[in-house]
This record gives C-alpha cells, sequence and structure tokens, in this order.
C-alpha cells in the first residue's frame, strides 16, 4: 500500500480515527509546525484496550509460524515504504536523511529476524509418573511507550516482541515525533487481525493513562531514568510487567596503544550520531595520558569538520536537536562551561539562536570528574574528554555514576582490553566498537539505566509468562 504523509489518525481496532482535539509536532530544523496529529482521550484509551483483549483471546492461539507469516508480510510492507518513512522520520526528528534511512532499514532487519527466534519448552523432569515442562506463554496487552529520539526502530522492536510472542499491542509515540508511528500501525493494518497491532497519538496526560490502565499487562518503556521511576510506580499500582530502558552515561576507554588515526573516525561518529540524542551514544571519553595531547588535537579536528544543517541536506551530519525543550536544557548546560570554568577544545560556552535546534559540537577538554558535563547525560553534542593513567582509577571513574546502560574499552592488546571490560558496570560492554545492536542480542541496562532487557530471547521471554506444566500419567 502507498503511504500517506499528511493525513494522520489513531489506528483502533483495524480503523483510522479522528479524535475532536489535534495537536501538532514541530519540525525542529524550521520551528514549523507538521501536520495535526489526534489527541487520545481515556474513552479513547478504552477503547482501544477492549479492542486489544478481544484480539489477545484470538490471536495468543495462532501458531509462531502463523505468526512469523505475518510478521515477514509486514516487514515487505515496511520495505515497500522505506523512503517515505525515512523523509517522515527526518521532518519529524530532525535527524539527517542518511540516518533515518539506516533507522528505517534497521526496522525492517529487526521485523524479519525477531522472529526467527525459537523460544524453548523445557523438560525439567519426566519419569514414569509424571512428566514437568517450563515454558513461555503470552501475557496478553502490551503497551509500548516510545521515545523521540529513535521512533521507528524502538517502536518496532518492541512491536514485534509482542506481536510474535502472542500479544496484542498498543503504541503510545512521544508527543514530539507520533508520525512515523501511527504511519507504523497504518501499515499494519492488512497484515494482523484488528486490535492486534494499535496506536495513539496523544499529550503529556496519555502515558500516565496507559500505565494505570487495568486492561493493560506490561510496560515497555524507554525514555529517561526519571521518567522511567514515574511509570514503574504507576504501573505497580496494578502489577504490569515492565521493560525500563533507561537513561546512560556510557564511557569510552581509550588505552595508550591504540592507532590513534584508525579510531578516531569511530569514536568521532559514536560520540555524536543523531546529535548525541542516543541513550548508548558515548558521553564520557577516557584518554591515556601517554597520547591524550596527539589524540585530542586529531579529534578535534575530525567532528569539527562534520558538517552542520538541516536533516534533508546530503551532506549533514549535525541535524538539529530534537525539541524546544531538550535544547533549552541543552543551553543551560553549556552555561556550566562558564560558571565552572571548563575549557572548550572545540565549541563555545553559549548557544545561537537560529531557525532550527542546531547546536554544533562542542568538545570540553579535561574537566574534573565532578563537573555536570561529566556527571550528567547531556543528550546533546557537548563531549568531555578526559585523561587517565591508572587502570583502577579510570575504571572507578567510569563504574562511578548511576547509570550502567553501555561501555567500551578501545584497545590493541586483547587480554588488556578484555581484562578492563570485565569490570565495567553497564549492560552492554564492547571492545574496539560501541553501539553495536542487534535483533538477536539482549540490550538492557544496569543500575539506574533500566530493569530488564529487549531484543534477543531475553527480550522476547519479557513478553510473556513463565508457566510450568505438570502432567500426572495415567
Amino acid at each position: 500500500m502507498s503511504l500517506d504523509t499528511t493525513t494522520f489518525r489513531n489506528v483502533v481496532d483495524g480503523q483510522l480515527l479522528a479524535t475532536e482535539t489535534t495537536r501538532h509536532g514541530i519540525n525542529p530544523a524550521t520551528k514549523q509546525p507538521n501536520p495535526e496529529v489526534p489527541v487520545t482521550t481515556a474513552a479513547d484509551l478504552d477503547r482501544a484496550v477492549t479492542a486489544a483483549r478481544a484480539a489477545y483471546k484470538k490471536w495468543s492461539r495462532t501458531t509462531f509460524d502463523e505468526r512469523r507469516q505475518a510478521l515477514n508480510a509486514y516487514a515487505d510492507a515496511l520495505e515497500a515504504n522505506k523512503d517515505a518513512l525515512a523523509a517522515l522520520l527526518t521532518q519529524e526528528q530532525g535527524k539527517p536523511l542518511t540516518q533515518s534511512s539506516v533507522e528505517v532499514g534497521m526496522a525492517v532487519t529487526w521485523t524479519r529476524a525477531i522472529p526467527t527466534m525459537e523460544i524453548p519448552e523445557t523438560v525439567i523432569q519426566d519419569k514414569e509418573d509424571v512428566k514437568t515442562i517450563q515454558r513461555y506463554v503470552p501475557l496478553g496487552v502490551a503497551a509500548a511507550i516510545v521515545p523521540w529520539n529513535f521512533p521507528v526502530l524502538l517502536a518496532i522492536g518492541k512491536v514485534v516482541q509482542a506481536i510474535y510472542t502472542g500479544n496484542a499491542v498498543i503504541v503510545k509515540p512521544s508527543p514530539f515525533t507520533p508520525y512515523c508511528a501511527l504511519k507504523l500501525a497504518e501499515l499494519a493494518i492488512p497484515h494482523f487481525p484488528p486490535g492486534v497491532f494499535q496506536a495513539l497519538s496523544g499529550g503529556d496526560d496519555l502515558g500516565p493513562m496507559i500505565t494505570e490502565h487495568p486492561g493493560i499487562d506490561k510496560i515497555s518503556f524507554t525514555g529517561s531514568t526519571l521518567t522511567g521511576k514515574r511509570v514503574m510506580a504507576s504501573a505497580a499500582k496494578t502489577l504490569k510487567r515492565v521493560t525500563l530502558e533507561l537513561g546512560g552515561n556510557d564511557a569510552a576507554i581509550v588505552c595508550d596503544d591504540v592507532d590513534i588515526d584508525k579510531v578516531i573516525p569511530n569514536l568521532g561518529i559514536l560520540s555524536f550520531l543523531c546529535s548525541a540524542q542516543v541513550c548508548m551514544m558515548i558521553k564520557r571519553l577516557y584518554v591515556h595520558e601517554k597520547i591524550y595531547d596527539a589524540f585530542l588535537a586529531k579529534f578535534v579536528e575530525f567532528v569539527k569538520n562534520l558538517p552542520v544543517g538541516p536533516g534533508t541536506n546530503s551532506d549533514t551530519f549535525f541535524g538539529p536537536v530534537q525539541n524546544s525543550m531538550q535544547y533549552e536544557k541543552a543551553k543551560e548546560l553549556f552555561s556550566t562551561i562558564t560558571t565552572e570554568n571548563l575549557t572548550a577544545a572545540l565549541g563555545s560556552a553559549s548557544i545561537a539562536d537560529s531557525d532550527g535546534y542546531f547546536i554544533h559540537p562542542t568538545i570540553i577538554d579535561n574537566p574534573p570528574e565532578t563537573s555536570r558535563v561529566v556527571q550528567e547525560e547531556p543528550f546533546a553534542p557537548i563531549l568531555p574528554v578526559l585523561k587517565w593513567s591508572d587502570e583502577e582509577d579510570v575504571l572507578a571513574r567510569a563504574n562511578g555514576v548511576e547509570t550502567g546502560l553501555g561501555a567500551s574499552v578501545w584497545s590493541g592488546d586483547a587480554e588488556r582490553a578484555r581484562r578492563i571490560a570485565d569490570r565495567l558496570e553497564a549492560g552492554s560492554v564492547w571492545i574496539n566498537s560501541h553501539f553495536e545492536v542487534s535483533p538477536l542480542a539482549p540490550f538492557g541496562g544496569h543500575k539506574s539505566s533500566g530493569i530488564g532487557s529487549e531484543w534477543g530471547l531475553q527480550g522476547l521471554v519479557q513478553y510473556c509468562n513463565c508457566q510450568t506444566l505438570w502432567i500426572k500419567k495415567a
């Protein structure tokens, strides 16, 4: 089906539905309004939950092979509309079109790959008189609460897991980026029974309505740690299952034996992709003091040559930050360059106003560990580069924050790199890379970076209840 990206409706029970009240997002490159989208009411949510519960009763009885076939057909529809989705993603999120195309392509890959996994059924015992089986059964109705930085991939990752495991799912996109999510659900209408895959657009009140709704069994939330705590507290009222993928402050430790010229392009991209609005971007870069000066000079030279501009420009690497809220937070953090007497190796302490929410990359030269740019997740293109000399000390510093989403080690010595990597406190640890992800590998955080996992077999079973079946033999 051809995708109309000018008109947007909720998707409820297999139908496109308007609401009495509408709102709109903002194109962050121009600060101009995007099209109107629905504002969901409590009654609209009730209708969607009723449809989801009815759909779940039938969908949960389908086979994995039937679900796999439906998801593969849906993947074909996504792929056929990938260019329209990528353009819409750039319009609503701001990221360069090249990065939007990669995200949509990953969403297609995830839709095909997740259903290739088999969920095990384990025979615990098989005796003469009794057989005991441990298996996984669907939960019911899942709600996917999706952030504004990766609104396509993170929606699809949740949706495919829920549907493949036999659940119905309701997607709630961020109010800042509702457009692609509504179209993802619209494209799904021919491929799933009504009520299996629905999407609701709304304001800030829709999230709490969903987390408190008694007809929803599981919340999968990606967002800030602060909001994740609120989601968990709200879900506890009805004992909902939760998967929380929350904030990060990823450290990368660069040893003195690296080839500087080879690692800098990777480190530059992996520190600033999507204008650093990625929970798993490098946000603290620890460089050994023996190579620090040479590294910093070449790193600054590389980053300053990455173009800033609208995502529709073919050569843009740094698009705008996504919204005014994040823009103002970034401006406030940038002011600490002056108030904390920090040294900017690239960039400045101020952000110039423009027609969009553009921020030029800024690199801070060896700030104190206690500075806000080190201790806080900026979600904007400001990066501290810090010296280290002692392995125990740098590990303590890398692990010394409340979050633990990702971390990496960069070294030419495999034994050294593994020794350091084994002591990093994070859900994902990389050696000589960062932000590697796969639909087949679990992804989640330690400490305040979340609870549970998405993707991989571990992610799939979190959309299920564990059930023990006892079979008494005649």
